[in-house]
């Protein structure tokens, strides 16, 4: 374990759309340092990685001579990167997450991959606010998808106050990721997965097993994020106010309302836009509060999922749990929050 104070130093193997966030947010933390980003991509995205002064290593042999011929400066190979890491955050498309583990493992090196991967790769499934007590340590963690870290801190705010019992709820799922919307998507349809429950429900019994949750997904013609829609059977009758409370202290679950003009997703996005977060990220689960509605024991909401930047905090608690730089995953998450402006969205 290492000592108090002594940087983390964090590797990141694949510079896509979490990857780039990933480091991005590991330069903002005092107690971690970004030694470099590996990937086999020769192309604008290296080269804004190179411009901010990041390290760049080829993630395979194969790499290494097209990058340098795009006038890339490689330091090195992804062994090389690893040779230098504290922590390596994979964020290559699945599944090889899962074929990097066991070099992680040959270099001795904690890993976390992310939700695409299989519980099993790691053994272990990460939110911060439910598990990372039990990362404290451990070699490797899974940060699970975005709507699952969405799921899992909303039914959280909700048993920590011994109000929840089971919860149902219906997903729209953004088509693709936005800057591959070139590529493929759907338009004109609907297209429900071909499962009941979806993976969402199962994945977050993962992180949780005592959460008694089923899950439906529909895939949706736009890419800019998830609309989740929510009805819990509580474990008691409550008003509106004490859900809105539950709610209220969940650390990473932001305010939004329908009556000050924020009415859907793209609009929510502008707001990101507007109080200056990077790339217009929303880090947290935004719920309309005024759409919060509770009948006797029943509870109904619903909120918006960023699938690009709702992971990137929980990769950052998962980071100081793995190495156990802090014990305490309430003063990680605040580290957090506060390098991120997280709890900076108007309510």
């Amino acid at each position: 374990m290492m000592q108090q104070r002594t940087k983390i130093r964090v590797a990141v193997n694949g510079y896509g759309v979490i990857g780039k966030r990933v480091a991005d947010a590991v330069v903002r933390q005092e107690d971690m340092a970004l030694v470099g980003v590996a990937d086999i991509a020769a192309d604008w995205r290296l080269r804004t990685a190179a411009r901010k002064g990041y390290r760049l290593f080829s993630a395979t042999d194969d790499s290494a001579a097209p990058m340098r011929e795009a006038g890339l400066s490689i330091a090195g190979n992804l062994d090389d990167l690893l040779g230098e890491a504290d922590v390596v955050v994979d964020c290559t498309p699945k599944p090889n997450g899962a074929k990097n583990a066991e070099r992680y493992r040959l270099h001795d090196v904690r890993f976390i991959v992310q939700g695409g991967e299989k519980h099993a790769v790691a053994g272990h499934s990460f939110v911060a606010e439910t598990s990372y007590a039990s990362a404290l340590g451990r070699s490797a963690t899974r940060v699970v998808s975005c709507n699952t870290t969405s799921i899992v801190r909303t039914l959280t705010a909700l048993k920590r106050v011994g109000l929840l019992k089971r919860a149902r709820g219906t997903l729209l799922r953004r088509a693709t990721d936005p800057w591959e919307s070139h590529k493929g998507g759907i338009m004109n349809t609907l297209v429900p997965e071909d499962e009941i429950p979806s993976h969402q429900g199962p994945d977050a019994r993962s992180v949780d097993p005592e959460l008694d949750v089923v899950t439906m997904a529909v895939k949706v013609p736009e890419t800019i994020a998830h609309l989740h829609f929510w009805s819990v059977q509580l474990a008691r009758p409550a008003s509106q106010a004490e859900v809105v409370d539950a709610f209220r202290a969940g650390s990473r679950i932001a305010f939004v309302r329908m009556r000050d003009g924020l009415t859907a997703i793209n609009s929510l996005k502008e707001l990101m836009a507007d109080i200056g977060r990077p790339r217009d990220d929303l880090y947290e689960v935004a719920l309309w509060e005024d759409l919060v509605t509770v009948k006797d024991d029943e509870a109904f909401y619903a909120y918006m999922v960023d699938n690009q930047a709702i992971v990137i905090p929980e990769t950052i608690d998962a980071i100081r749990a793995l190495v156990g730089q802090e014990q305490d995953a309430v003063s990680s998450i605040h580290k957090t929050n506060s390098s991120l402006g997280i709890g900076t969205v108007p309510v």
